[in-house]
């Protein structure tokens, strides 16, 4: 990122770059940077965006052998192509040497390091990766943003804040406008603010699903269940987020039988270590073959319910019931 901001502010450019990782937010910060100051406001003539995996190539191409019309450069945009996965040839063919006014911005959530694509963007341009920012990154920027407003929130405060948005930085940023408006009038922002205001995302409310049915709180995992439903959420997303969710917990349990730290375990199962801790807790609620039983549980009632043997709600009814008994 540092490297980026170095370019934009000498105004000397790389003639591609590739912004990949899972954080969606940097991906889209960094794209919109880059084209601000490499095109003219307002400039659509020299401009070009592509998305998508069925984007051609030697349209591209020929697009970039275009000479700009009274500019310096024509900057071309191509996001989600999925050519650093594979089909990347004929433009890292073009890349080894465009022509001198293109410039490309490429943006991937996911890039093969072992692409021929990818190796010629990293020796002719730049190659920048977001991954998910850890928890320190997080709260120094959320206090930032905090701080500029004129608030101030406490640690456990900021603590809960990120337990609720997760580590998706533009669902941070959404949900602390929320909080920063809805505290308009107050100095600090307080625990029972967050709770007030903030939206609690699909995947604590399984989180908190299945605490209950480890807890062999029925009522309280239908409930949660029902929750769900009346938020419009469909029932066979809800089984696939609760498979999901065993799953995980399985593979951290037999990564911490093996000895291994939280930190660790999060970078194994991509989980930030803060949440990681979590995941462990609820992991050692249940017996390893209990989860084994649950994940191959999820799985039959998943194709119970696409071949029509019983019906969706019913089938997470009936996996709450069973294991919460």
């Amino acid at each position: 990122m540092q490297r980026i901001n170095e370019d934009i502010k000498n105004g000397k450019f790389k003639q591609c770059y590739l912004l990949y990782g899972e954080e969606a937010y940097l991906r889209k910060q960094y794209r919109d940077r880059l084209k601000q100051a490499m095109t003219a406001e307002g400039d659509t003539m020299n401009y070009s965006y592509f998305e998508g995996k069925d984007i051609s190539v030697p349209a591209v191409i020929d697009l970039a052998e275009t000479l700009p019309f009274f500019a310096d450069r024509r900057v071309i945009v191509m996001e989600n192509s999925g050519l650093f996965k594979h089909g990347g040839e004929q433009l890292a063919e073009y890349l080894q040497k465009p022509a001198q006014s293109a410039y490309f911005i490429l943006v991937e959530t996911e890039a093969d390091k072992r692409s021929k694509l990818f190796k010629t963007v990293s020796s002719k341009g730049m190659a920048v990766e977001f991954p998910v920012q850890s928890e320190a990154t997080l709260k120094k920027w959320i206090l930032g943003m905090i701080k500029k407003e004129g608030k101030q929130i406490t640690e456990p405060a900021l603590h809960y804040f990120l337990e609720k948005t997760g580590t998706d930085m533009e669902n941070i940023r959404k949900e602390l406008e929320k909080l920063i408006c809805y505290c308009m009038e107050k100095d600090a922002i307080r625990e029972q603010d967050i709770e007030d205001i903030c939206t609690k995302r699909v995947s604590s409310h399984i989180f908190d699903m299945i605490n209950a049915v480890a807890d062999k709180q029925q009522k309280k995992a239908l409930d949660l269940y029902y929750d769900l439903l009346a938020l419009k959420e469909p029932a066979m997303r809800i089984l696939v987020l609760i498979t999901r969710q065993f799953n995980t917990l399985f593979q951290v349990k037999e990564l911490k039988a093996k000895g291994y730290d939280n930190k660790i375990i999060g970078q194994k199962v991509s989980l930030p270590p803060f949440i990681a801790g979590k995941y462990v807790a609820q992991a050692s609620k249940f017996k390893t073959s209990d989860l084994r039983q649950a994940l191959e549980a999820c799985v039959e009632m998943e194709e119970a319910v696409k071949t029509g043997k019983i019906k969706d709600i019913m089938s997470v009814e009936l996996l709450i019931v069973r294991y919460s008994a």
